[in-house]
């Protein structure tokens, strides 16, 4: 860490710290922006005060660790993450526009920084208000981990600017008032995490933090945007999030939260490889003990199940077309040789993860089906390879939704089935109806013995839904290890929720027996009221997440937190069963569950007793925030309580199966 009062001044040269490890900041993340323009290639995190991860030139690439104003107060250095008090405000709800506002835990000093990007430039600008009782200085300090490392950045300088460059992405950062140049000098051998320090020779400046392939490019940038001010960058960044705004629906209630949740979706696809939509501009935990080298992925990559989420988020507030670029990113970037989707892939397409999740392999079917995307080339290039993977492996998947266990699993085998019936679909409509035929014959198979395979009678007269079952027998007691865990239980003990995939999709009845048998211990074991509504485990026994005392989840010793996404599902089955006030209720909670940025997380704490004051019961933790997941949930909850039905349930499904119910 920097020590400001070690500091020399030495204008018009480098800034060097060094430490040995780089970490990524926390993934509670409050504050996400981008302009609207495909031309400006960068994005920009907030949390705890500060700006963390930026993004460029794609949304898997982040090469910021984090960029906070230290402060020299009477020869104590005060940082904004430790020794100051935090408010964010969102000055315009039409825009991804926002403002920090950080006063000293001593009063000595108030900060206020206004974040927005260039729409013609790579560039990010922070308007800094350095209030102060006072001769106090104040200092930017800026940590890039370029290329996704916090390792190899090599320094350099110009009259104006403050250089970083590891391989083909560079960094500058200057200010509108000026660079005076700062240098602790450190040992630079072995390899180490680079720091770079400018002073605020001015209450109120304008700082840049400009990127390009090269140090000329990057620096070139933030000059251009020096140029044009502030002011007019952020008027002609909010007018391109207003027009986009004023396309949206408008619905009852939570307006503001529909709108910055659909922004922020918009604001998580790729500008080059357009349709790829990450998970989170996050890495969960900080994704291990150190972020030195290029190897960490977080939650900055693509899954074709939320892709499917986002799609139907965005078909529902009528963006076909912006669904339709997913569903084309699927099919033509990610989509293998082989038919098979990858467990996930850098937004380029290349997979990070092998493992066959066979939910993956049928949500972009039934996506084709709901775009009716019926052409011949997609069908026999595309979609007939993915359907016949579900075909040849099913309906035991390798992994379940949660990327954990193989076997049988009530969610997955949904997904499986209505799957393989919009592909006979769409198959009949090519003339396939060979091929149609059989596609139908294995989904009523397969949906007439889901209960056989996952359904469980155990101490239950009337049975009840598992999570997976490892083999095709509920009933036999087989022990499975809860993931990131050394605790085994049997598969008998536990449960979640999935098998309301089984209604989302049009397969059962809400008012199925076993159904409402299910969820009466759903609600036993894994629901807990929280202060603004109820929410759910994945599963009993969980082990994603933070520690017993608070510590980052750390693949050993975690506890599973209540998961947001999921009280919007219970939302779809109460839909589903025409209980539109208790939809609406799970509406309510999930926008409660969104912090001060709006931002709807993926976890919130779970219960009252609290080892730390940043995990506050029914509020987000150190998971990934914002969650598309998450986001898509509440925007499609939303839309189907307007229309009165699940707007993404297939009708061909709904009709083959659950309307008999």
């Amino acid at each position: 860490m920097i020590r400001i009062a070690l500091l020399v001044a030495l204008a018009g040269h480098t800034v060097m710290a060094q430490s040995k490890d780089a970490h990524w900041a926390t993934a509670a993340k409050n504050g996400f922006g981008t302009s609207t323009t495909l031309s400006s290639k960068v994005w920009f995190t907030l949390a705890e005060g500060v700006m963390t991860e930026v993004f460029y030139p794609t949304l898997d690439l982040p090469n910021v660790q984090t960029l906070q104003v230290y402060v020299d107060n009477g020869g104590q250095t005060e940082t904004e993450i430790k020794d100051t008090t935090h408010r964010l405000e969102i000055p315009n709800p039409a825009a991804l526009t926002f403002r920090q506002i950080n006063t000293a835990k001593s009063g000595a000093y108030t900060i206020t920084k206004t974040y927005i990007t260039d729409p013609r430039h790579n560039t990010v600008l922070i308007d800094i208000d350095f209030d102060s009782r006072g001769d106090l200085t104040a200092y930017v300090s800026y940590d890039p981990s370029l290329n996704n490392s916090g390792w190899h950045d090599v320094s350099g300088f110009v009259p104006d600017a403050l250089l970083a460059t590891d391989k083909n992405v560079s960094s500058a950062l200057m200010s509108s008032c000026g660079i005076t140049a700062l240098s602790s000098g450190t040992d630079s051998n072995p390899p180490a995490n680079l720091v770079q320090v400018i002073k605020l020779d001015q209450k109120r400046c304008t700082v840049v933090l400009a990127f390009g392939e090269t140090t000329a490019q990057a620096v070139n940038a933030g000059r251009a945007s020096l140029a044009r001010g502030f002011a007019a960058i952020k008027s002609e960044y909010e007018i391109g999030w207003q027009n986009y705004v004023a396309t949206l629906p408008r619905i009852a209630n939570h307006q503001r939260q529909f709108n910055m949740a659909a922004m922020v979706l918009r604001g998580l696809e790729d500008k080059t490889y357009r349709g790829a939509v990450i998970a989170s501009p996050s890495t969960p935990w900080g994704g291990g003990p150190n972020a030195n080298e290029p190897n960490t992925t977080g939650y900055h990559a693509v899954w074709a199940r939320d892709l499917y989420h986002v799609a139907t988020a965005l078909d529902g507030m009528g963006d076909r077309a912006g669904a339709n670029r997913l569903l084309d990113y699927l099919l033509n970037v990610q989509q293998e040789a082989n038919g098979v989707f990858p467990q996930n892939s850098w937004v380029h397409g290349s997979p990070i993860g092998r493992a066959l999740q066979l939910d993956q392999m049928a949500w972009p079917l039934i996506l084709a089906y709901q775009l009716q995307r019926y052409d011949r080339k997609s069908w026999f290039d595309h979609l007939k390879p993915a359907a016949d993977v579900i075909l040849r492996h099913g309906p035991r998947t390798n992994q379940d939704r949660w990327e954990e266990k193989s076997g049988y699993s009530p969610a997955t085998i949904a997904a499986e089935i209505a799957g393989l019936v919009c592909a006979a679909d769409i198959a009949t409509y090519n003339g396939d109806k060979a091929i149609a035929r059989k596609y139908l014959e294995t989904a009523d198979n397969w949906a007439q013995n889901v209960e056989k395979w996952t359904v469980t009678k155990e101490g239950n007269a009337a049975g009840y839904y598992l999570r997976i079952t490892e083999n095709d027998d509920p009933n036999d007691g087989a022990k499975m290890e809860i993931n990131s865990s050394s605790l085994v239980v049997d598969e008998r003990k536990i449960v979640d929720a999935g098998f309301l995939e089984l209604v989302r999709l049009g397969i059962k009845s809400p008012r199925d027996p076993l159904i409402v048998e299910s969820l009466k211990l759903i609600d036993q074991l894994i629901k807990v009221k929280t202060p603004v509504g109820d929410a759910w485990y994945r599963y009993n026994h969980d082990a994603y997440g933070e520690t017993s005392d608070g510590g980052n989840y750390d693949a050993r010793n975690g506890i599973g937190r209540l998961w947001t996404l999921l009280t919007g599902e219970r939302g779809e089955y109460e839909l589903a069963a025409g209980d539109i006030a208790a939809a609406r209720r799970r509406l309510d909670t999930m926008a409660a569950f969104a912090n001060d940025g709006l931002m709807i997380p993926e976890q919130v704490w779970d219960r009252k007793e609290s080892p730390t004051p940043s995990l506050r019961f029914g509020a987000g933790t150190g998971s990934a925030t914002p969650l598309a997941w998450s986001m898509a949930q509440f925007i499609r909850l939303a839309m189907s309580i307007e229309r009165g039905r699940n707007i993404e349930t297939p009708r061909v499904v709904w009709e083959r199966y659950g309307s008999r119910g």
